[in-house]
């Protein structure tokens, strides 16, 4: 496998993969559209591996190790000319990813494959047309990447099964835990989930239930704690004497008249934004946006560190 990586697009997801994979050992090749951005990029990953490497996050390299291998491009084909895997990280907009997949199309070398990290529209729409389409795909991290390690592997209807196992193969390899989808679904599987929960987070608030704080720490305190460490199906498996049946037939019945209540969508209005933003800037106020990503980060550069070192001495 080459030891070069094309990341394509270099803001917020796209400097977190070049750490991903700059840690991993390869060669990160960076271009970006927009004048400036990549040198951007280029000194905002300089600033963060030191907290990553405080946290024992670059794999037993040192800051400088990581940062020699973190390369701007000159041009779009610089970055892509023998790279084995393209990571895309566009704007979320149909129309700017098929204009950008046409000029890569032209430009790509047989061997490599092109990643999109899109959240939710499906690769088939901006891929059908390419030469390389059989080499396309999405691998859709969780932000930001190189803090949570899942990447949804989403194949099109035309990718190559050579190209879902390479890329498994590389997300393992830079310590990633790639999921694979066996076909296309709008927003794919996390994002699909997230918004199940916070349909009816939102639902709750409107409906006078309780705050958005407590729905916060319902999560915080109570399903995420278990959830950080296992999914939805081993936790009903192991809350029953008899495991997941056992749940299932004691708790399948409350779930089923719980889900038609759920079953009418709502729309987000606008009374609805407004009351929990007000709520949420009582919290946090706008200024403090940016710090408070910051502690974010920070809290889980510490979970990940922590949970690694629980699973060396428990297992997973």
């Amino acid at each position: 496998m080459s030891k070069k990586i094309a990341i394509v697009g270099t803001g917020l997801i796209g400097r977190s993969w070049s750490i991903v994979f700059a840690r991993a050992g390869f060669e990160v090749w960076l271009w970006d559209p927009i004048d400036g951005a990549v040198s951007t990029a280029i000194k905002l990953i300089k600033e963060e591996l030191p907290n990553l490497a405080e946290g024992n996050l670059l794999n037993s390299c040192s800051v400088e190790q990581v940062f020699a291998r973190v390369h701007a491009s000159k041009s779009l084909e610089d970055a892509l000319d023998g790279a084995d895997h393209i990571q895309e990280n566009a704007p979320e907009q149909l129309e700017v990813k098929q204009k950008l997949y046409q000029q890569i199309d032209q430009l790509v070398d047989p061997q490599t494959v092109l990643a999109s990290s899109t959240s939710g529209i499906v690769a088939s729409l901006f891929t059908e047309n390419l030469n390389a389409k059989e080499k396309c795909l999405v691998a859709h991290p969780i932000n930001p990447p190189h803090l949570v390690p899942l990447v949804e592997l989403v194949p099109t209807p035309w990718t190559a099964e050579i190209v879902i196992d390479r890329t498994t193969k590389l997300m393992h390899q830079v310590s990633q835990a790639p999921i694979r989808l066996n076909q296309e679904i709008k927003g794919f599987v996390v994002n699909r989930l997230q918004g199940a929960l916070l349909a009816e987070a939102f639902r709750l608030v409107e409906d006078g239930i309780c705050s958005v704080r407590d729905i916060d720490i319902s999560i915080s305190e109570g399903l995420g704690l278990r959830w950080s460490f296992m999914g939805p199906f081993e936790t009903i498996d192991l809350n029953s004497p008899k495991g997941i049946r056992g749940y299932c037939e004691n708790f399948g019945p409350l779930y089923y008249e719980l889900a038609k209540e759920q079953a009418d969508p709502r729309i987000w209005r606008e009374s609805l934004l407004a009351k929990v933003e007000q709520e949420r800037r009582q919290d946090l106020s706008a200024d403090k946006l940016l710090n408070r990503q910051h502690w974010r980060n920070q809290r889980l550069a510490l979970m990940v560190s922590t949970k690694k070192d629980g699973e060396a001495k428990l297992g997973k």
